[in-house]
């Protein structure tokens, strides 16, 4: 397909016919770290950054470490403000800019160090690693051994789209970053909701905390196999809060999807925070598995494995699930235990650490039926329970509602990224 007037085709696919195409060896000079060696290194200990510290567009401080540093180091590994820095492997292409948050930092050589020797902005060429990387282009140049990773003289060699000048590089560069911190915010703010929930819970699921018109005049707190709890709280065995015992899910095995059978769930189509989100739907085709549908308000646990104690609280709005063999189903009793109150106990430390004790084993880590029947859980008046469940509901909406807008954040820049670092938009 012949480009459109105005536009030509290249190596990096089509580019304005007033840009050109350049390599990043060319435009940068590329410098690999300082090898670590505990018996080699000698001379003064100094900060430096690994790959787990190149996070994308940030650098996480909390994990700098020290190396030894001899003389003739200190020069050549030492970062300057505005370098770039590229994972070579890891998640190769992974990047951020240095921006001096500390006056003296050096780095390792699991990254490639950039800087610009003809004018090539820095934040562009970061902006460029994205877009890379997400689109998989980046991958022709990395070598897949037993470790992927990103040779220097391969990386060198990538071609890049070159704008005719420092205005379009910036103006480019400035509108991408623009969104960058948008997407930061977002993410920031949804951590700190999660967080904040996560207080919550800590302090409503064990009564450390109530809510309005549920404090008793006798008041205090007492000691039980729960935890610490409000004395007018009491304390059950999950098994007697149930409407029928625990149940094993169906020993079947997954088929490809298909709308007109049933929807599997298994240990690994549930999250670590309790959603059903499975990398591929399938499917069961079992003449029993009439038996084994879940129903609103249950909640179902992984029984083995790595993932011994995970849980997920059925929705109905994920379709109508069968349940497989290594989960157990539990079906709260309405009258006496709300099942968000109990999806959201299961997610507290106390719960956690019930697990780590009752799942040790001398093989495989497990938790039958029984010993989820025997699970201590606090059990405040049910119209309590409720209301708990009902905050801790709303704090979830806000933070569903806020992963939507960052999700459609990340989009968005997508999209930014596709048009601009190729030239099939130009900015005034």
């Amino acid at each position: 397909m012949e480009p459109r007037p105005g536009y030509k085709l290249t190596e990096v696919g089509t580019i304005p016919d007033d840009w050109s195409v350049t390599t990043v060896g060319a435009e940068f000079s590329v410098q690999l770290g300082k090898m670590l060696d505990s018996e080699k290194n000698v001379g003064v200990p100094k900060p430096y950054l690994g790959n787990r510290a190149v996070q994308w567009g940030r650098i996480d401080l909390d994990a700098i470490g020290v190396v030894k540093m001899a003389p003739s180091d200190l020069h050549r590994f030492r970062l300057r403000d505005g370098d770039l820095l590229v994972c070579e492997g890891g998640e190769s292409g992974r990047a951020a800019i240095w921006n001096q948050p500390i006056q003296e930092c050096y780095y390792q050589k699991a990254l490639h160090r950039l800087r610009p020797t003809r004018g090539y902005n820095v934040s562009l060429m970061l902006n460029m690693l994205e877009l890379w990387v997400s689109t998989g282009f980046l991958l022709n140049f990395v070598t897949q051994t037993s470790i992927a990773h990103l040779p220097k003289d391969k990386f060198e060699t990538v071609p890049l789209p070159l704008p005719p000048t420092q205005v379009e590089h910036a103006a480019i560069a400035n509108v991408l970053s623009d969104a960058s911190s948008l997407i930061e915010s977002l993410e920031q703010l949804v951590s700190k909701k999660r967080h904040l929930k996560q207080g919550a819970m800590q302090e409503l699921l064990t009564g450390k905390k109530r809510l309005a018109g549920f404090t008793k005049p006798t008041g205090g707190c007492r000691e039980s196999n729960a935890g610490r709890i409000p004395k007018d709280w009491a304390v059950a065995e999950l098994g007697n809060c149930l409407s029928e015992p625990p149940t094993y899910g169906i020993n079947a095995p997954a088929v490809q999807y298909q709308d007109t059978l049933p929807t599997y769930i298994r240990i690994t189509d549930v999250t670590d925070d309790g959603r059903f989100s499975p990398e591929k739907l399938v499917s069961v085709e079992d003449a029993r598995s009439s038996a084994y549908f879940l129903e609103d308000g249950d909640l179902v646990f992984a029984r083995t494995g790595a993932s011994v104690g995970k849980s997920y609280r059925y929705m109905p709005k994920d379709g109508r699930l069968v349940f497989a063999g290594f989960l157990i189903r539990v079906r709260p009793n309405p009258a006496c235990l709300n099942p968000s109150f109990l999806a959201a106990f299961v997610t507290t430390a106390s719960y956690r650490s019930w697990v780590r004790l009752m799942s040790m084993r001398s093989g495989q880590p497990g938790i039958n039926g029984n010993e989820y029947a025997a699970l201590p859980i606090p059990v405040p008046p049910i119209d309590e329970q409720a209301a708990i469940a009902a905050v801790l509901s709303d704090m979830d909406a806000e933070i569903a509602a806020l992963e939507t807008k960052l999700a459609k954040a990340r989009q968005i820049k997508q999209g930014m990224m596709q048009n601009l670092l190729t030239g099939r938009i130009r900015l005034v």
